[in-house]
């Protein structure tokens, strides 16, 4: 090839380009977030999720998309959620506060990178392999919120030792819900532990309507981004009504 038409190709190749770099620069990877509550009860969690992102270099809508899901309370909901985010071929999953979340996105890819937050031992719930090589696709953290049971319930003892009707405030959709009652009732030594549960924020109302007639003396809400996100109304419903 003459050198003059070399140059002519070469000098004429950014006019063939810019489509294509400018779509390939316009792709932004997209971040998969999965919950089981709703973006109004998460709104300081998101906050906090896009605050680490920026640490890391990544700003929404700038360099990175994020493509939310939220279950509602609805559990059930979560593995079509998943699904959807394997379907829309997003970079990574995020499942930073729900348990359920990382079991679905889990369930629901074996090749997607999932970053997980969990209230219990993720080997247990079989989400890594082990804390050192957790293998797979899956890694995150423990907010050891289950294997703090037993010693919430020796909190309690202290703060009430007369008690001995002991309330359980579950959410029986939550796959940690077994695993706490267990405990709980393990812990519970000489009280009864009578178990209240509730999924929906008009649950948290009528358990505690049930929870004063039993006329309990003591409360135990178990984890779980159910009753996270809710804390606000089981604070200010636990002195009318727990009393």
């Amino acid at each position: 090839m003459k050198r003059r038409t070399f140059i002519t190709i070469l000098g004429g190749a950014p006019a063939a380009w810019p489509l294509a770099a400018r779509a390939q620069q316009a792709a932004m990877p997209v971040i998969g977030f999965l919950d089981a509550a709703s973006a109004a009860e998460r709104t300081e969690f998101v906050a906090a999720f896009r605050r680490g992102l920026t640490d890391g270099g990544y700003v929404e809508g700038q360099n990175v998309t994020i493509e939310y899901r939220w279950a509602e309370g609805q559990y059930d909901r979560l593995p079509e959620l998943a699904a959807d985010l394997v379907r829309r071929r997003v970079a990574v999953i995020a499942t930073p506060g729900t348990t359920a979340a990382a079991l679905a996105a889990k369930a629901a890819t074996a090749t997607i990178p999932i970053a997980f937050g969990v209230a219990g031992d993720p080997i247990k719930l079989g989400l890594v392999a082990s804390l050192n090589r957790p293998g797979g696709n899956a890694t995150g953290f423990n907010f050891f919120t289950i294997e703090l049971v037993t010693k919430r319930m020796q909190l309690l003892r202290e703060l009430v030792p007369a008690a001995r009707r002991i309330a359980l405030l579950t959410n029986p959709t939550d796959p940690v819900n077994e695993s706490a009652l267990r405990d709980v009732e393990a812990a519970a030594i000489g009280q009864q532990v009578l178990v209240f549960e509730a999924a929906i924020g008009r649950g948290i109302d009528a358990a505690f309507e049930r929870l004063a007639r039993e006329k309990v003396e003591a409360l135990f809400v178990t984890g779980g981004a159910f009753f996270a996100a809710r804390r606000i109304q089981l604070a200010s419903v636990c002195p009318k009504k727990a009393a």
